[in-house]
């Protein structure tokens, strides 16, 4: 079997989490920066000094990324950019949802793949996020509903609210949207794939 563990561009802040790289953004889960800023469709973000690095790997996510759809015998238009700091490859199309997989799984793993095809050119561990029929995009908007609604049980009932387990990009996710609410907190609880985010009062 190929090893395809690399070493990760930030080490996760959660302590369950090991240098292999995860199926799904180094979205740690008490992480403050916006990992998964949402990128602009159809379009390309003006480059500053330290960004042609992250468009270079986006390029070359593209580039592998289009000759697994050739492989695969799918269409689809892919856009490769800069957002929120790190690169996106976002692949637009009809009956992508193979690739996308339950729950997201078969992007995760794409997204992995397609990070290690970019180190294996760069020596250089690659954030990329990768993204299919918008179902990333998607997935967040379901999310912030799943965290405000927490966040207004807690609030009514003064408890804590457990939520369903979830992988590292949706706990992220959800987290973003509850640390940016006062009054309320957010934590990680379990080991993967039952870890899990408890909604409660801020101390």
């Amino acid at each position: 079997m190929t090893e395809t563990s690399i070493p990760r561009a930030e080490q996760s802040l959660d302590e369950e989490e090991t240098a292999t790289l995860a199926v799904d953004d180094d979205d740690t889960d008490t992480d403050t920066d916006d990992d998964d800023t949402e990128a602009p469709a159809g379009g390309r973000e003006k480059k500053s000094a330290g960004e042609s690095d992250l468009f270079r790997q986006s390029e070359i996510a593209a580039d592998y990324v289009e000759g697994l759809l050739d492989i695969l015998d799918y269409d689809g238009d892919i856009d490769e950019l800069v957002a929120g700091g790190r690169p996106v490859v976002e692949v637009v199309g009809a009956g992508l949802q193979n690739l996308v997989g339950q729950r997201g799984a078969t992007l995760d793993a794409l997204q992995e793949l397609t990070r290690l095809a970019v180190f294996r050119q760069t020596g250089t561990p690659s954030r990329l996020l990768l993204d299919v029929g918008g179902y990333r995009t998607n997935r967040r908007k379901e999310l912030a509903a799943v965290a405000k609604n927490a966040v207004e049980k807690v609030k009514e009932y003064g408890e804590p609210v457990r939520l369903d387990a979830m992988n590292a990009f949706e706990r992220k996710c959800v987290h973003d949207v509850v640390n940016a609410m006062a009054g309320v907190a957010s934590e990680s609880e379990g080991v993967e794939p039952n870890r899990r985010i408890v909604v409660r009062p801020a101390d």
